[in-house]
């Protein structure tokens, strides 16, 4: 499918859909705990339904009531699949329900995913598996799915570098549930706010661990279980940051509901990234108010918000100077290479731009309406789309449908914001 954007000034409120990383951090531990759990404002989502397959799968019992899911929990003892765990195109999904599948005590679960899925590599946490007793083989041994597993999660020492914050969040969301306690050593690690994210969790779980300040050592106790989850879910701030970035831009004027200042979500340093740019932010009862503002360009660290790099490629375009995203190799890791991606992508606008191994250079530019591609990842979609708003005439975007996977109401957003979208087949 494709969408067709027109220029037009984006000014209003839009309500932000609920976390992706919540949410399936919600399904994953209400799956694993006894009990019946409660997870309110879930975000509804091909991501979000990817966990909830995947979990039902196991033996929980997930029931969908619209503005709730209710979860009758596993007690951690997860049940062999009747069939193979197909999670689409959620990487956040294989990563957690990998380490729950060596929870399994007999029987095996076989995990896949869609062509996306079955690039990003899980390796190194596959090791760690191995490490720690449980049996894990990629059918094609090359460390990425497809995923046979067997053999129980018991415990015991390994060392992981984390090139996806996923990886950690993974054995720190399981690792409690084996026989004995996991040293775990990580001597580097990304995105490091998802994993404040999952301790966060477990905090609240009264779940036991021990870790590094730097996050570079853990110590999870063994035997432990989960209580029954009892969540609103907030809002999400890596999907806000479409419509936050589109605020700054030139005759804008966006108010973004639903979001919480005090989550542990790493994206909301994009509010810091836009005021350093120079944007106009107000925050409020009401939500956070972002009004456009001349930009600077400036040079940002992205290690913590790989997700940010589309949109903040799309802003560096209209700030003067030069814009440097930096520190982001594991955006290439993503749905796509996100950073040859967009470099292609706005050039075929006119964007002045050059990839970094870790990242970009965005130069001010004048970019005209034109065809370009989503390569099937939501984030690069929603990017583009801000800024053919931007534009004179009409700015073509194939592959629309991606934004199923975590903003299914994003053209709806958009329109409601004053935007002119259409979709055709």
């Amino acid at each position: 499918m494709k969408l067709v954007v027109e220029g037009a000034p984006l000014r209003g409120a839009v309500e932000i859909p609920g976390s992706k990383s919540h949410t399936i951090r919600a399904v994953a531990i209400a799956a694993l705990a006894s009990g019946e759990s409660l997870i309110e404002q879930p975000l509804i989502s091909e991501d979000a339904w990817s966990a909830f397959r995947a979990f039902r799968a196991f033996g929980a019992d997930i029931r969908d009531e619209g503005a709730a899911w209710h979860i009758r929990g596993t007690g951690g003892q997860l049940a062999a699949p009747d069939n193979v765990i197909d999670v689409a195109n959620s990487g956040t999904t294989m990563r957690i329900a990998l380490g729950s599948a060596t929870l399994v005590r007999e029987g095996i679960t076989v995990l896949t995913g869609d062509d996306q899925v079955r690039r990003r590599p899980c390796g190194p946490l596959a090791k760690a598996l191995n490490d720690l007793g449980a049996r894990v083989r990629a059918t094609r041994g090359g460390g990425t799915p497809p995923f046979v597993v067997e053999g129980v999660l018991r415990g015991g020492e390994t060392t992981m570098e984390a090139v996806t914050s996923q990886y950690v969040t993974s054995l720190l969301i399981n690792a409690p549930l084996a026989e004995g306690d996991t040293h775990l050593c990580v001597p580097a690690l990304n995105e490091k706010p998802y994993v404040q994210m999952t301790l966060d969790w477990l905090a609240r779980q009264q779940i036991r661990v021990d870790y590094a300040p730097d996050l570079s050592e853990f110590h999870i106790y063994g035997s432990q279980r989960y209580s029954p989850v009892r969540r609103r879910i907030p809002g999400d701030f890596s999907s806000a940051t479409f419509f936050l970035a589109a605020g700054a831009l030139s005759d804008n004027d966006v108010i973004c509901k639903g979001l919480d200042l005090s989550d542990t979500q790493g994206d909301k340093a994009v509010i810091d990234y836009l005021r350093a740019m120079g944007a106009k932010i107000t925050v409020s009862d009401d939500g956070i108010r972002v009004q456009a503002a001349p930009l600077t360009g400036c040079e940002i660290d992205l290690n913590a918000t790989p997700d940010a790099l589309p949109m903040m490629a799309v802003t560096g375009c209209f700030a003067r100077g030069v814009t440097r995203l930096v520190n982001v190799p594991q955006a290439r890791l993503k749905e796509t290479d996100r950073i040859a991606v967009m470099r292609m992508e706005l050039e075929k606008l006119g964007a002045k731009i050059a990839e970094l191994p870790d990242g970009l250079v965005i130069e001010e530019s004048a970019l005209r309406p034109g065809e370009v591609d989503g390569h099937d990842d939501h984030r690069v979609v929603m990017a583009l789309a801000i800024a053919g708003s931007m534009l004179p005439g009409a700015t073509v975007i194939h592959g629309y449908e991606a934004v199923n996977i975590t903003f299914p109401t994003f053209v709806k957003a958009f329109q409601g914001l004053g935007g002119r979208a259409r979709i055709m087949d």
